[in-house]
């Protein structure tokens, strides 16, 4: 048993891959206890997303989604869920943090971390705001015994949209832009000698041939520090960034190069 969230009017819900992996058949219920069958549109296993679509007849209530750029840490949320099967749970609590790159749980980890009380069944359920908007879905927890400990994780709104808009259009992966730049986290030694009041962005170390960002005009010893507005500390972060973007659109980055900042637009390709 799982969670799940719909996020179109005409059936279509998101949950975690690993809430169907391997299901032989799909059944999804309704918090007014109306059961469906379940069609698996398309699954991600790399950022553990799933997309379904049910027949209801008739047009459902969805959730918007949030823009998580604009959340901070202190925030207050709710999970909602059917841990170890109690249906429709709800908990709250608030944004512990943003960002965690370092989770180890998918290709593409950029987690929020959340203190609100997540367990067993609550995989794929829904994490809003205040305003009733999907923030995230929740995902996993951090437990040393299957408890748990005060740390949980969601992925971002903005990763679950390209992957629904991936499934809608019909397409039978998601298509992710890549930068194709290898990159390290700027330390203070390093900021200091680029004349940067803080460590911040990644140094840009070689670019893969014919790449978005060799295409863009990126070099070897460019300071990456922003990605379509978004602040970049590290390779994980600059990697989700770009890969959030719209296939085909104009990403503006920001690069310290030397001494001076300036912007380059790479094509999400």
């Amino acid at each position: 048993l799982g969670s799940g969230v719909i996020v179109r009017a005409d059936g279509i819900i998101v949950t975690n891959n690993h809430v169907i992996e391997g299901a032989q058949a799909l059944k999804v219920v309704l918090s007014v206890r109306r059961e469906f069958d379940a069609q698996l549109v398309l699954a991600d296993p790399r950022v553990d997303l799933a997309v379904l679509r049910i027949n209801a007849g008739q047009q459902l209530p969805t959730l918007p989604f949030a823009n998580t750029h604009d959340a901070e840490v202190g925030d207050l949320v709710l999970a909602i869920g059917n841990p170890y099967g109690l249906e429709q749970t709800v908990t709250s609590g608030i944004i512990s943090a943003l960002a965690r790159t370092d989770v180890g749980i998918s290709d593409y980890a950029f987690f929020i971390q959340t203190d609100a009380a997540i367990n067993r069944g609550n995989s794929g359920g829904a994490l809003v705001d205040m305003n009733g908007a999907l923030v995230g879905i929740n995902s996993a927890i951090f437990s040393e015994t299957g408890g748990s400990n005060g740390m949980r994780f969601a992925i971002p709104s903005e990763m679950v949209r390209r992957v629904v808009e991936s499934a809608v259009s019909g397409g039978r992966e998601v298509v992710r832009p890549w930068l194709g730049a290898r990159v390290q986290p700027v330390t203070q030694e390093m900021a200091r000698s680029l004349g940067l009041p803080r460590p911040e962005g990644v140094v840009v170390g070689d670019l893969y041939p014919r790449s978005a960002g060799q295409r863009a005009g990126l070099r070897s010893g460019d300071v990456i520090l922003s990605v379509a507005g978004n602040e970049v500390r590290d390779n994980g972060g600059l990697r989700y960034q770009f890969a959030t973007q719209r296939p085909g659109s104009r990403v503006p980055l920001v690069v310290l190069r030397d001494g001076r900042r300036m912007t380059i637009n790479a094509n999400a390709e």
